[in-house]
């Protein structure tokens, strides 16, 4: 990737293992079967990109922008998005594999994480209000100090949320789901 500046182009099948991308703004760019693993983007820009099964398993993003980022059917395994530019960033999973990632810190309202493995994913002093995790699996996640008012975990799975260290008003779960907000308490629900 030699060029700056790339947009409305469509990359398939590009491998840039363990490689370094520095100072590269795509915008409106469509990234398909790619594999970005252990790659790190420095100083770069997505603005309107999408990536279709794409594996950014390891990737590192420091101060890259991601603005509007849709991943759908990726692999995201250990990613820092904490580490990305704050202004603007927005992104959208469908299908993907974030375990063991981190968002904390990040401002993230109205995110949709759609059938999505969230695996020991870090959420920690994320606002993640108006955010939705439909058919997620949340297993080990951390929510601390994490603001979750209006988010809907009406059709997530495995999470474990202690209210009193986070925000959740009006937040949205199902009553089968309770044990997940009530397990510190040790209580047992029929």
């Amino acid at each position: 990737m030699e060029e700056l500046l790339y947009i409305d182009r469509e990359f398939i099948r590009v491998n840039l293992i363990g490689t370094t991308i520095q100072n590269r703004e795509f915008d409106g760019c469509t990234f398909r079967n790619c594999d970005f693993s252990q790659t790190t983007f420095r100083d770069c820009s997505f603005i309107d990109c999408t990536f279709h099964d794409c594996n950014l398993s390891m990737a590192q993003l420091p101060a890259t922008a991601l603005k509007k980022a849709d991943f759908v059917a990726c692999k995201l395994l250990g990613i820092r998005f904490d580490a990305c530019a704050d202004f603007l960033f927005e992104v959208g999973f469908t299908g993907c594999t974030l375990d063991y990632s981190w968002f904390s810190g990040k401002k993230m309202t109205k995110t949709v994480f759609r059938d999505s493995s969230l695996k020991g994913v870090n959420f920690s002093k994320t606002d993640l209000s108006l955010a939705a995790f439909p058919n997620c699996d949340l297993s080990d996640a951390v929510f601390d100090d994490t603001k979750l008012d209006g988010a809907d975990f009406t059709e997530a799975l495995y999470y474990r949320i202690d209210p009193d260290f986070n925000s959740l008003k009006k937040a949205k779960f199902r009553v089968d789901g309770l044990e997940g907000l009530l397990e510190k308490y040790q209580i047992i629900i029929k």
